[in-house]
Formats: C-alpha cells, sequence, structure tokens
C-alpha cells in the first residue's frame, strides 16, 4: 500500500497540493492547446491561399510556355532551360510556438537578367520565366506551412492527451484520494472526542 494514502494530515496536505498542481497543469495545457490549435488554423489558411496563387501562375506560367514553344521551338526552349542555374539559396531556420519548432524557409530572390539573349527570343519567354519564378517562391513558402502545421498537428494530439489523461485519471485519482484522507481524519476527530467525551464522564464520576 503507497504509504502517501495513510490517512494522516501530512498525507491530505501532499494530495490536495498534488491536485492543484494537477489542476494547474490541465489549464496549462488547456490554453497551449487552443493557442496551438488557433496557429494552425492560421497556417491552414495560409496554405490554401498559396496553393490557390500557385494553381493561378502555374496555369500561367504553362500557358506562356506553350507561347515559347510554338514563338521560337521546343527544341530552342529546352536548350535554353538548361542554362538555368540549380537553386543552392534555400536556407532554414526556426521558431518556437508554444515548444513547438516551425521551420522558416527562405531562398534568396533570383536575379531577374535572364541566361539568354533577347535578340533570338520572344516576350512568351520572358513571361514564362517570370511566372515559374513566382511558382519557385510561392512552392518554397507553401513548404514551410504544410511542415508547420503538420508538426502542430502531431504537438495538439501530444498536448490533447495529456490534458485528457490529467482531466480523466489524475484529478479524479487525487480528488477521491483527499475525499477519502478528510473523511477518514474527520472519522478519527469523531472517535477522539467521544472517547474524550467518555474519559470526563468516568471521571466526574
Amino acid at each position: 500500500m503507497d504509504p502517501n494514502t495513510f490517512p494522516t494530515k501530512g498525507n491530505l496536505i501532499l494530495a490536495k497540493n498534488s491536485l492543484a498542481l494537477s489542476k494547474q497543469g490541465f489549464d496549462l495545457m488547456d490554453k497551449k492547446r487552443n493557442i496551438l490549435i488557433k496557429e494552425l488554423m492560421e497556417l491552414v489558411d495560409q496554405a490554401k491561399d498559396i496553393q490557390s496563387q500557385i494553381d493561378v501562375t502555374f496555369r500561367t506560367a504553362y500557358s506562356a510556355l506553350q507561347r515559347a514553344n510554338l514563338d521560337i521551338g521546343i527544341s530552342y526552349v529546352q536548350e535554353i532551360s538548361r542554362t538555368v542555374p540549380v537553386e543552392d539559396s534555400i536556407q532554414i531556420k526556426t521558431r518556437s510556438v508554444m515548444g513547438t519548432e516551425i521551420p522558416l524557409v527562405q531562398a534568396n530572390e533570383s536575379s531577374n537578367a535572364p541566361t539568354y539573349a533577347y535578340y533570338g527570343t520572344k516576350a512568351s519567354l520572358d513571361e514564362a520565366k517570370a511566372a515559374f519564378e513566382k511558382v519557385k517562391q510561392l512552392t518554397i513558402r507553401l513548404s514551410a506551412v504544410e511542415n508547420a502545421a503538420y508538426r502542430l498537428a502531431i504537438n495538439i494530439k501530444k498536448t490533447q492527451k495529456r490534458a485528457n489523461a490529467l482531466k480523466n485519471i489524475t484529478i479524479p485519482k487525487y480528488e477521491e484520494l483527499t475525499k477519502s484522507i478528510s473523511n477518514a481524519l474527520e472519522e478519527k476527530e469523531r472517535e477522539e472526542f467521544t472517547r474524550l467525551k467518555v474519559i470526563k464522564r468516568m471521571q466526574g464520576k
């Protein structure tokens, strides 16, 4: 038997303190969960908005690319595409939201200078280049937002489990223990009071 459950005043104080801490912990977990959910909802809205922009920009980019293929020929467009430098400027940093590490993905804005000569191409190729550059930047943003949302969702799930454990297991346990010890101590006091009355009565006789 756990000695902390014995009906003593010391154990009653310990049980009440544990109960108070458990309730405080639940309140903190509940607040943390609400903050994380709010942050997650904002990220979901951002993701929808960015995805919508990507869809529109992709259509614009492919439309411009098709025109460029017709204007200067597919083989020439493919040749020009090989001159596009590999993207290697992406950097990932993090920020913390209630203990959750949120990625911040950044990439340097590419130079507007094309890797091809203007005199040998058409405006449609310039439009396609600009549109695909915008798609790249939007995709980088979307990857950061979706990754952040995923991490927040995992943390929300963990926080919910902890809050449920406190609410449904820990708090009821210490409430029952506090009540049990209090009742036992009150019973002892009544017995002691009755015993003293009997002793006084006997002494009076």
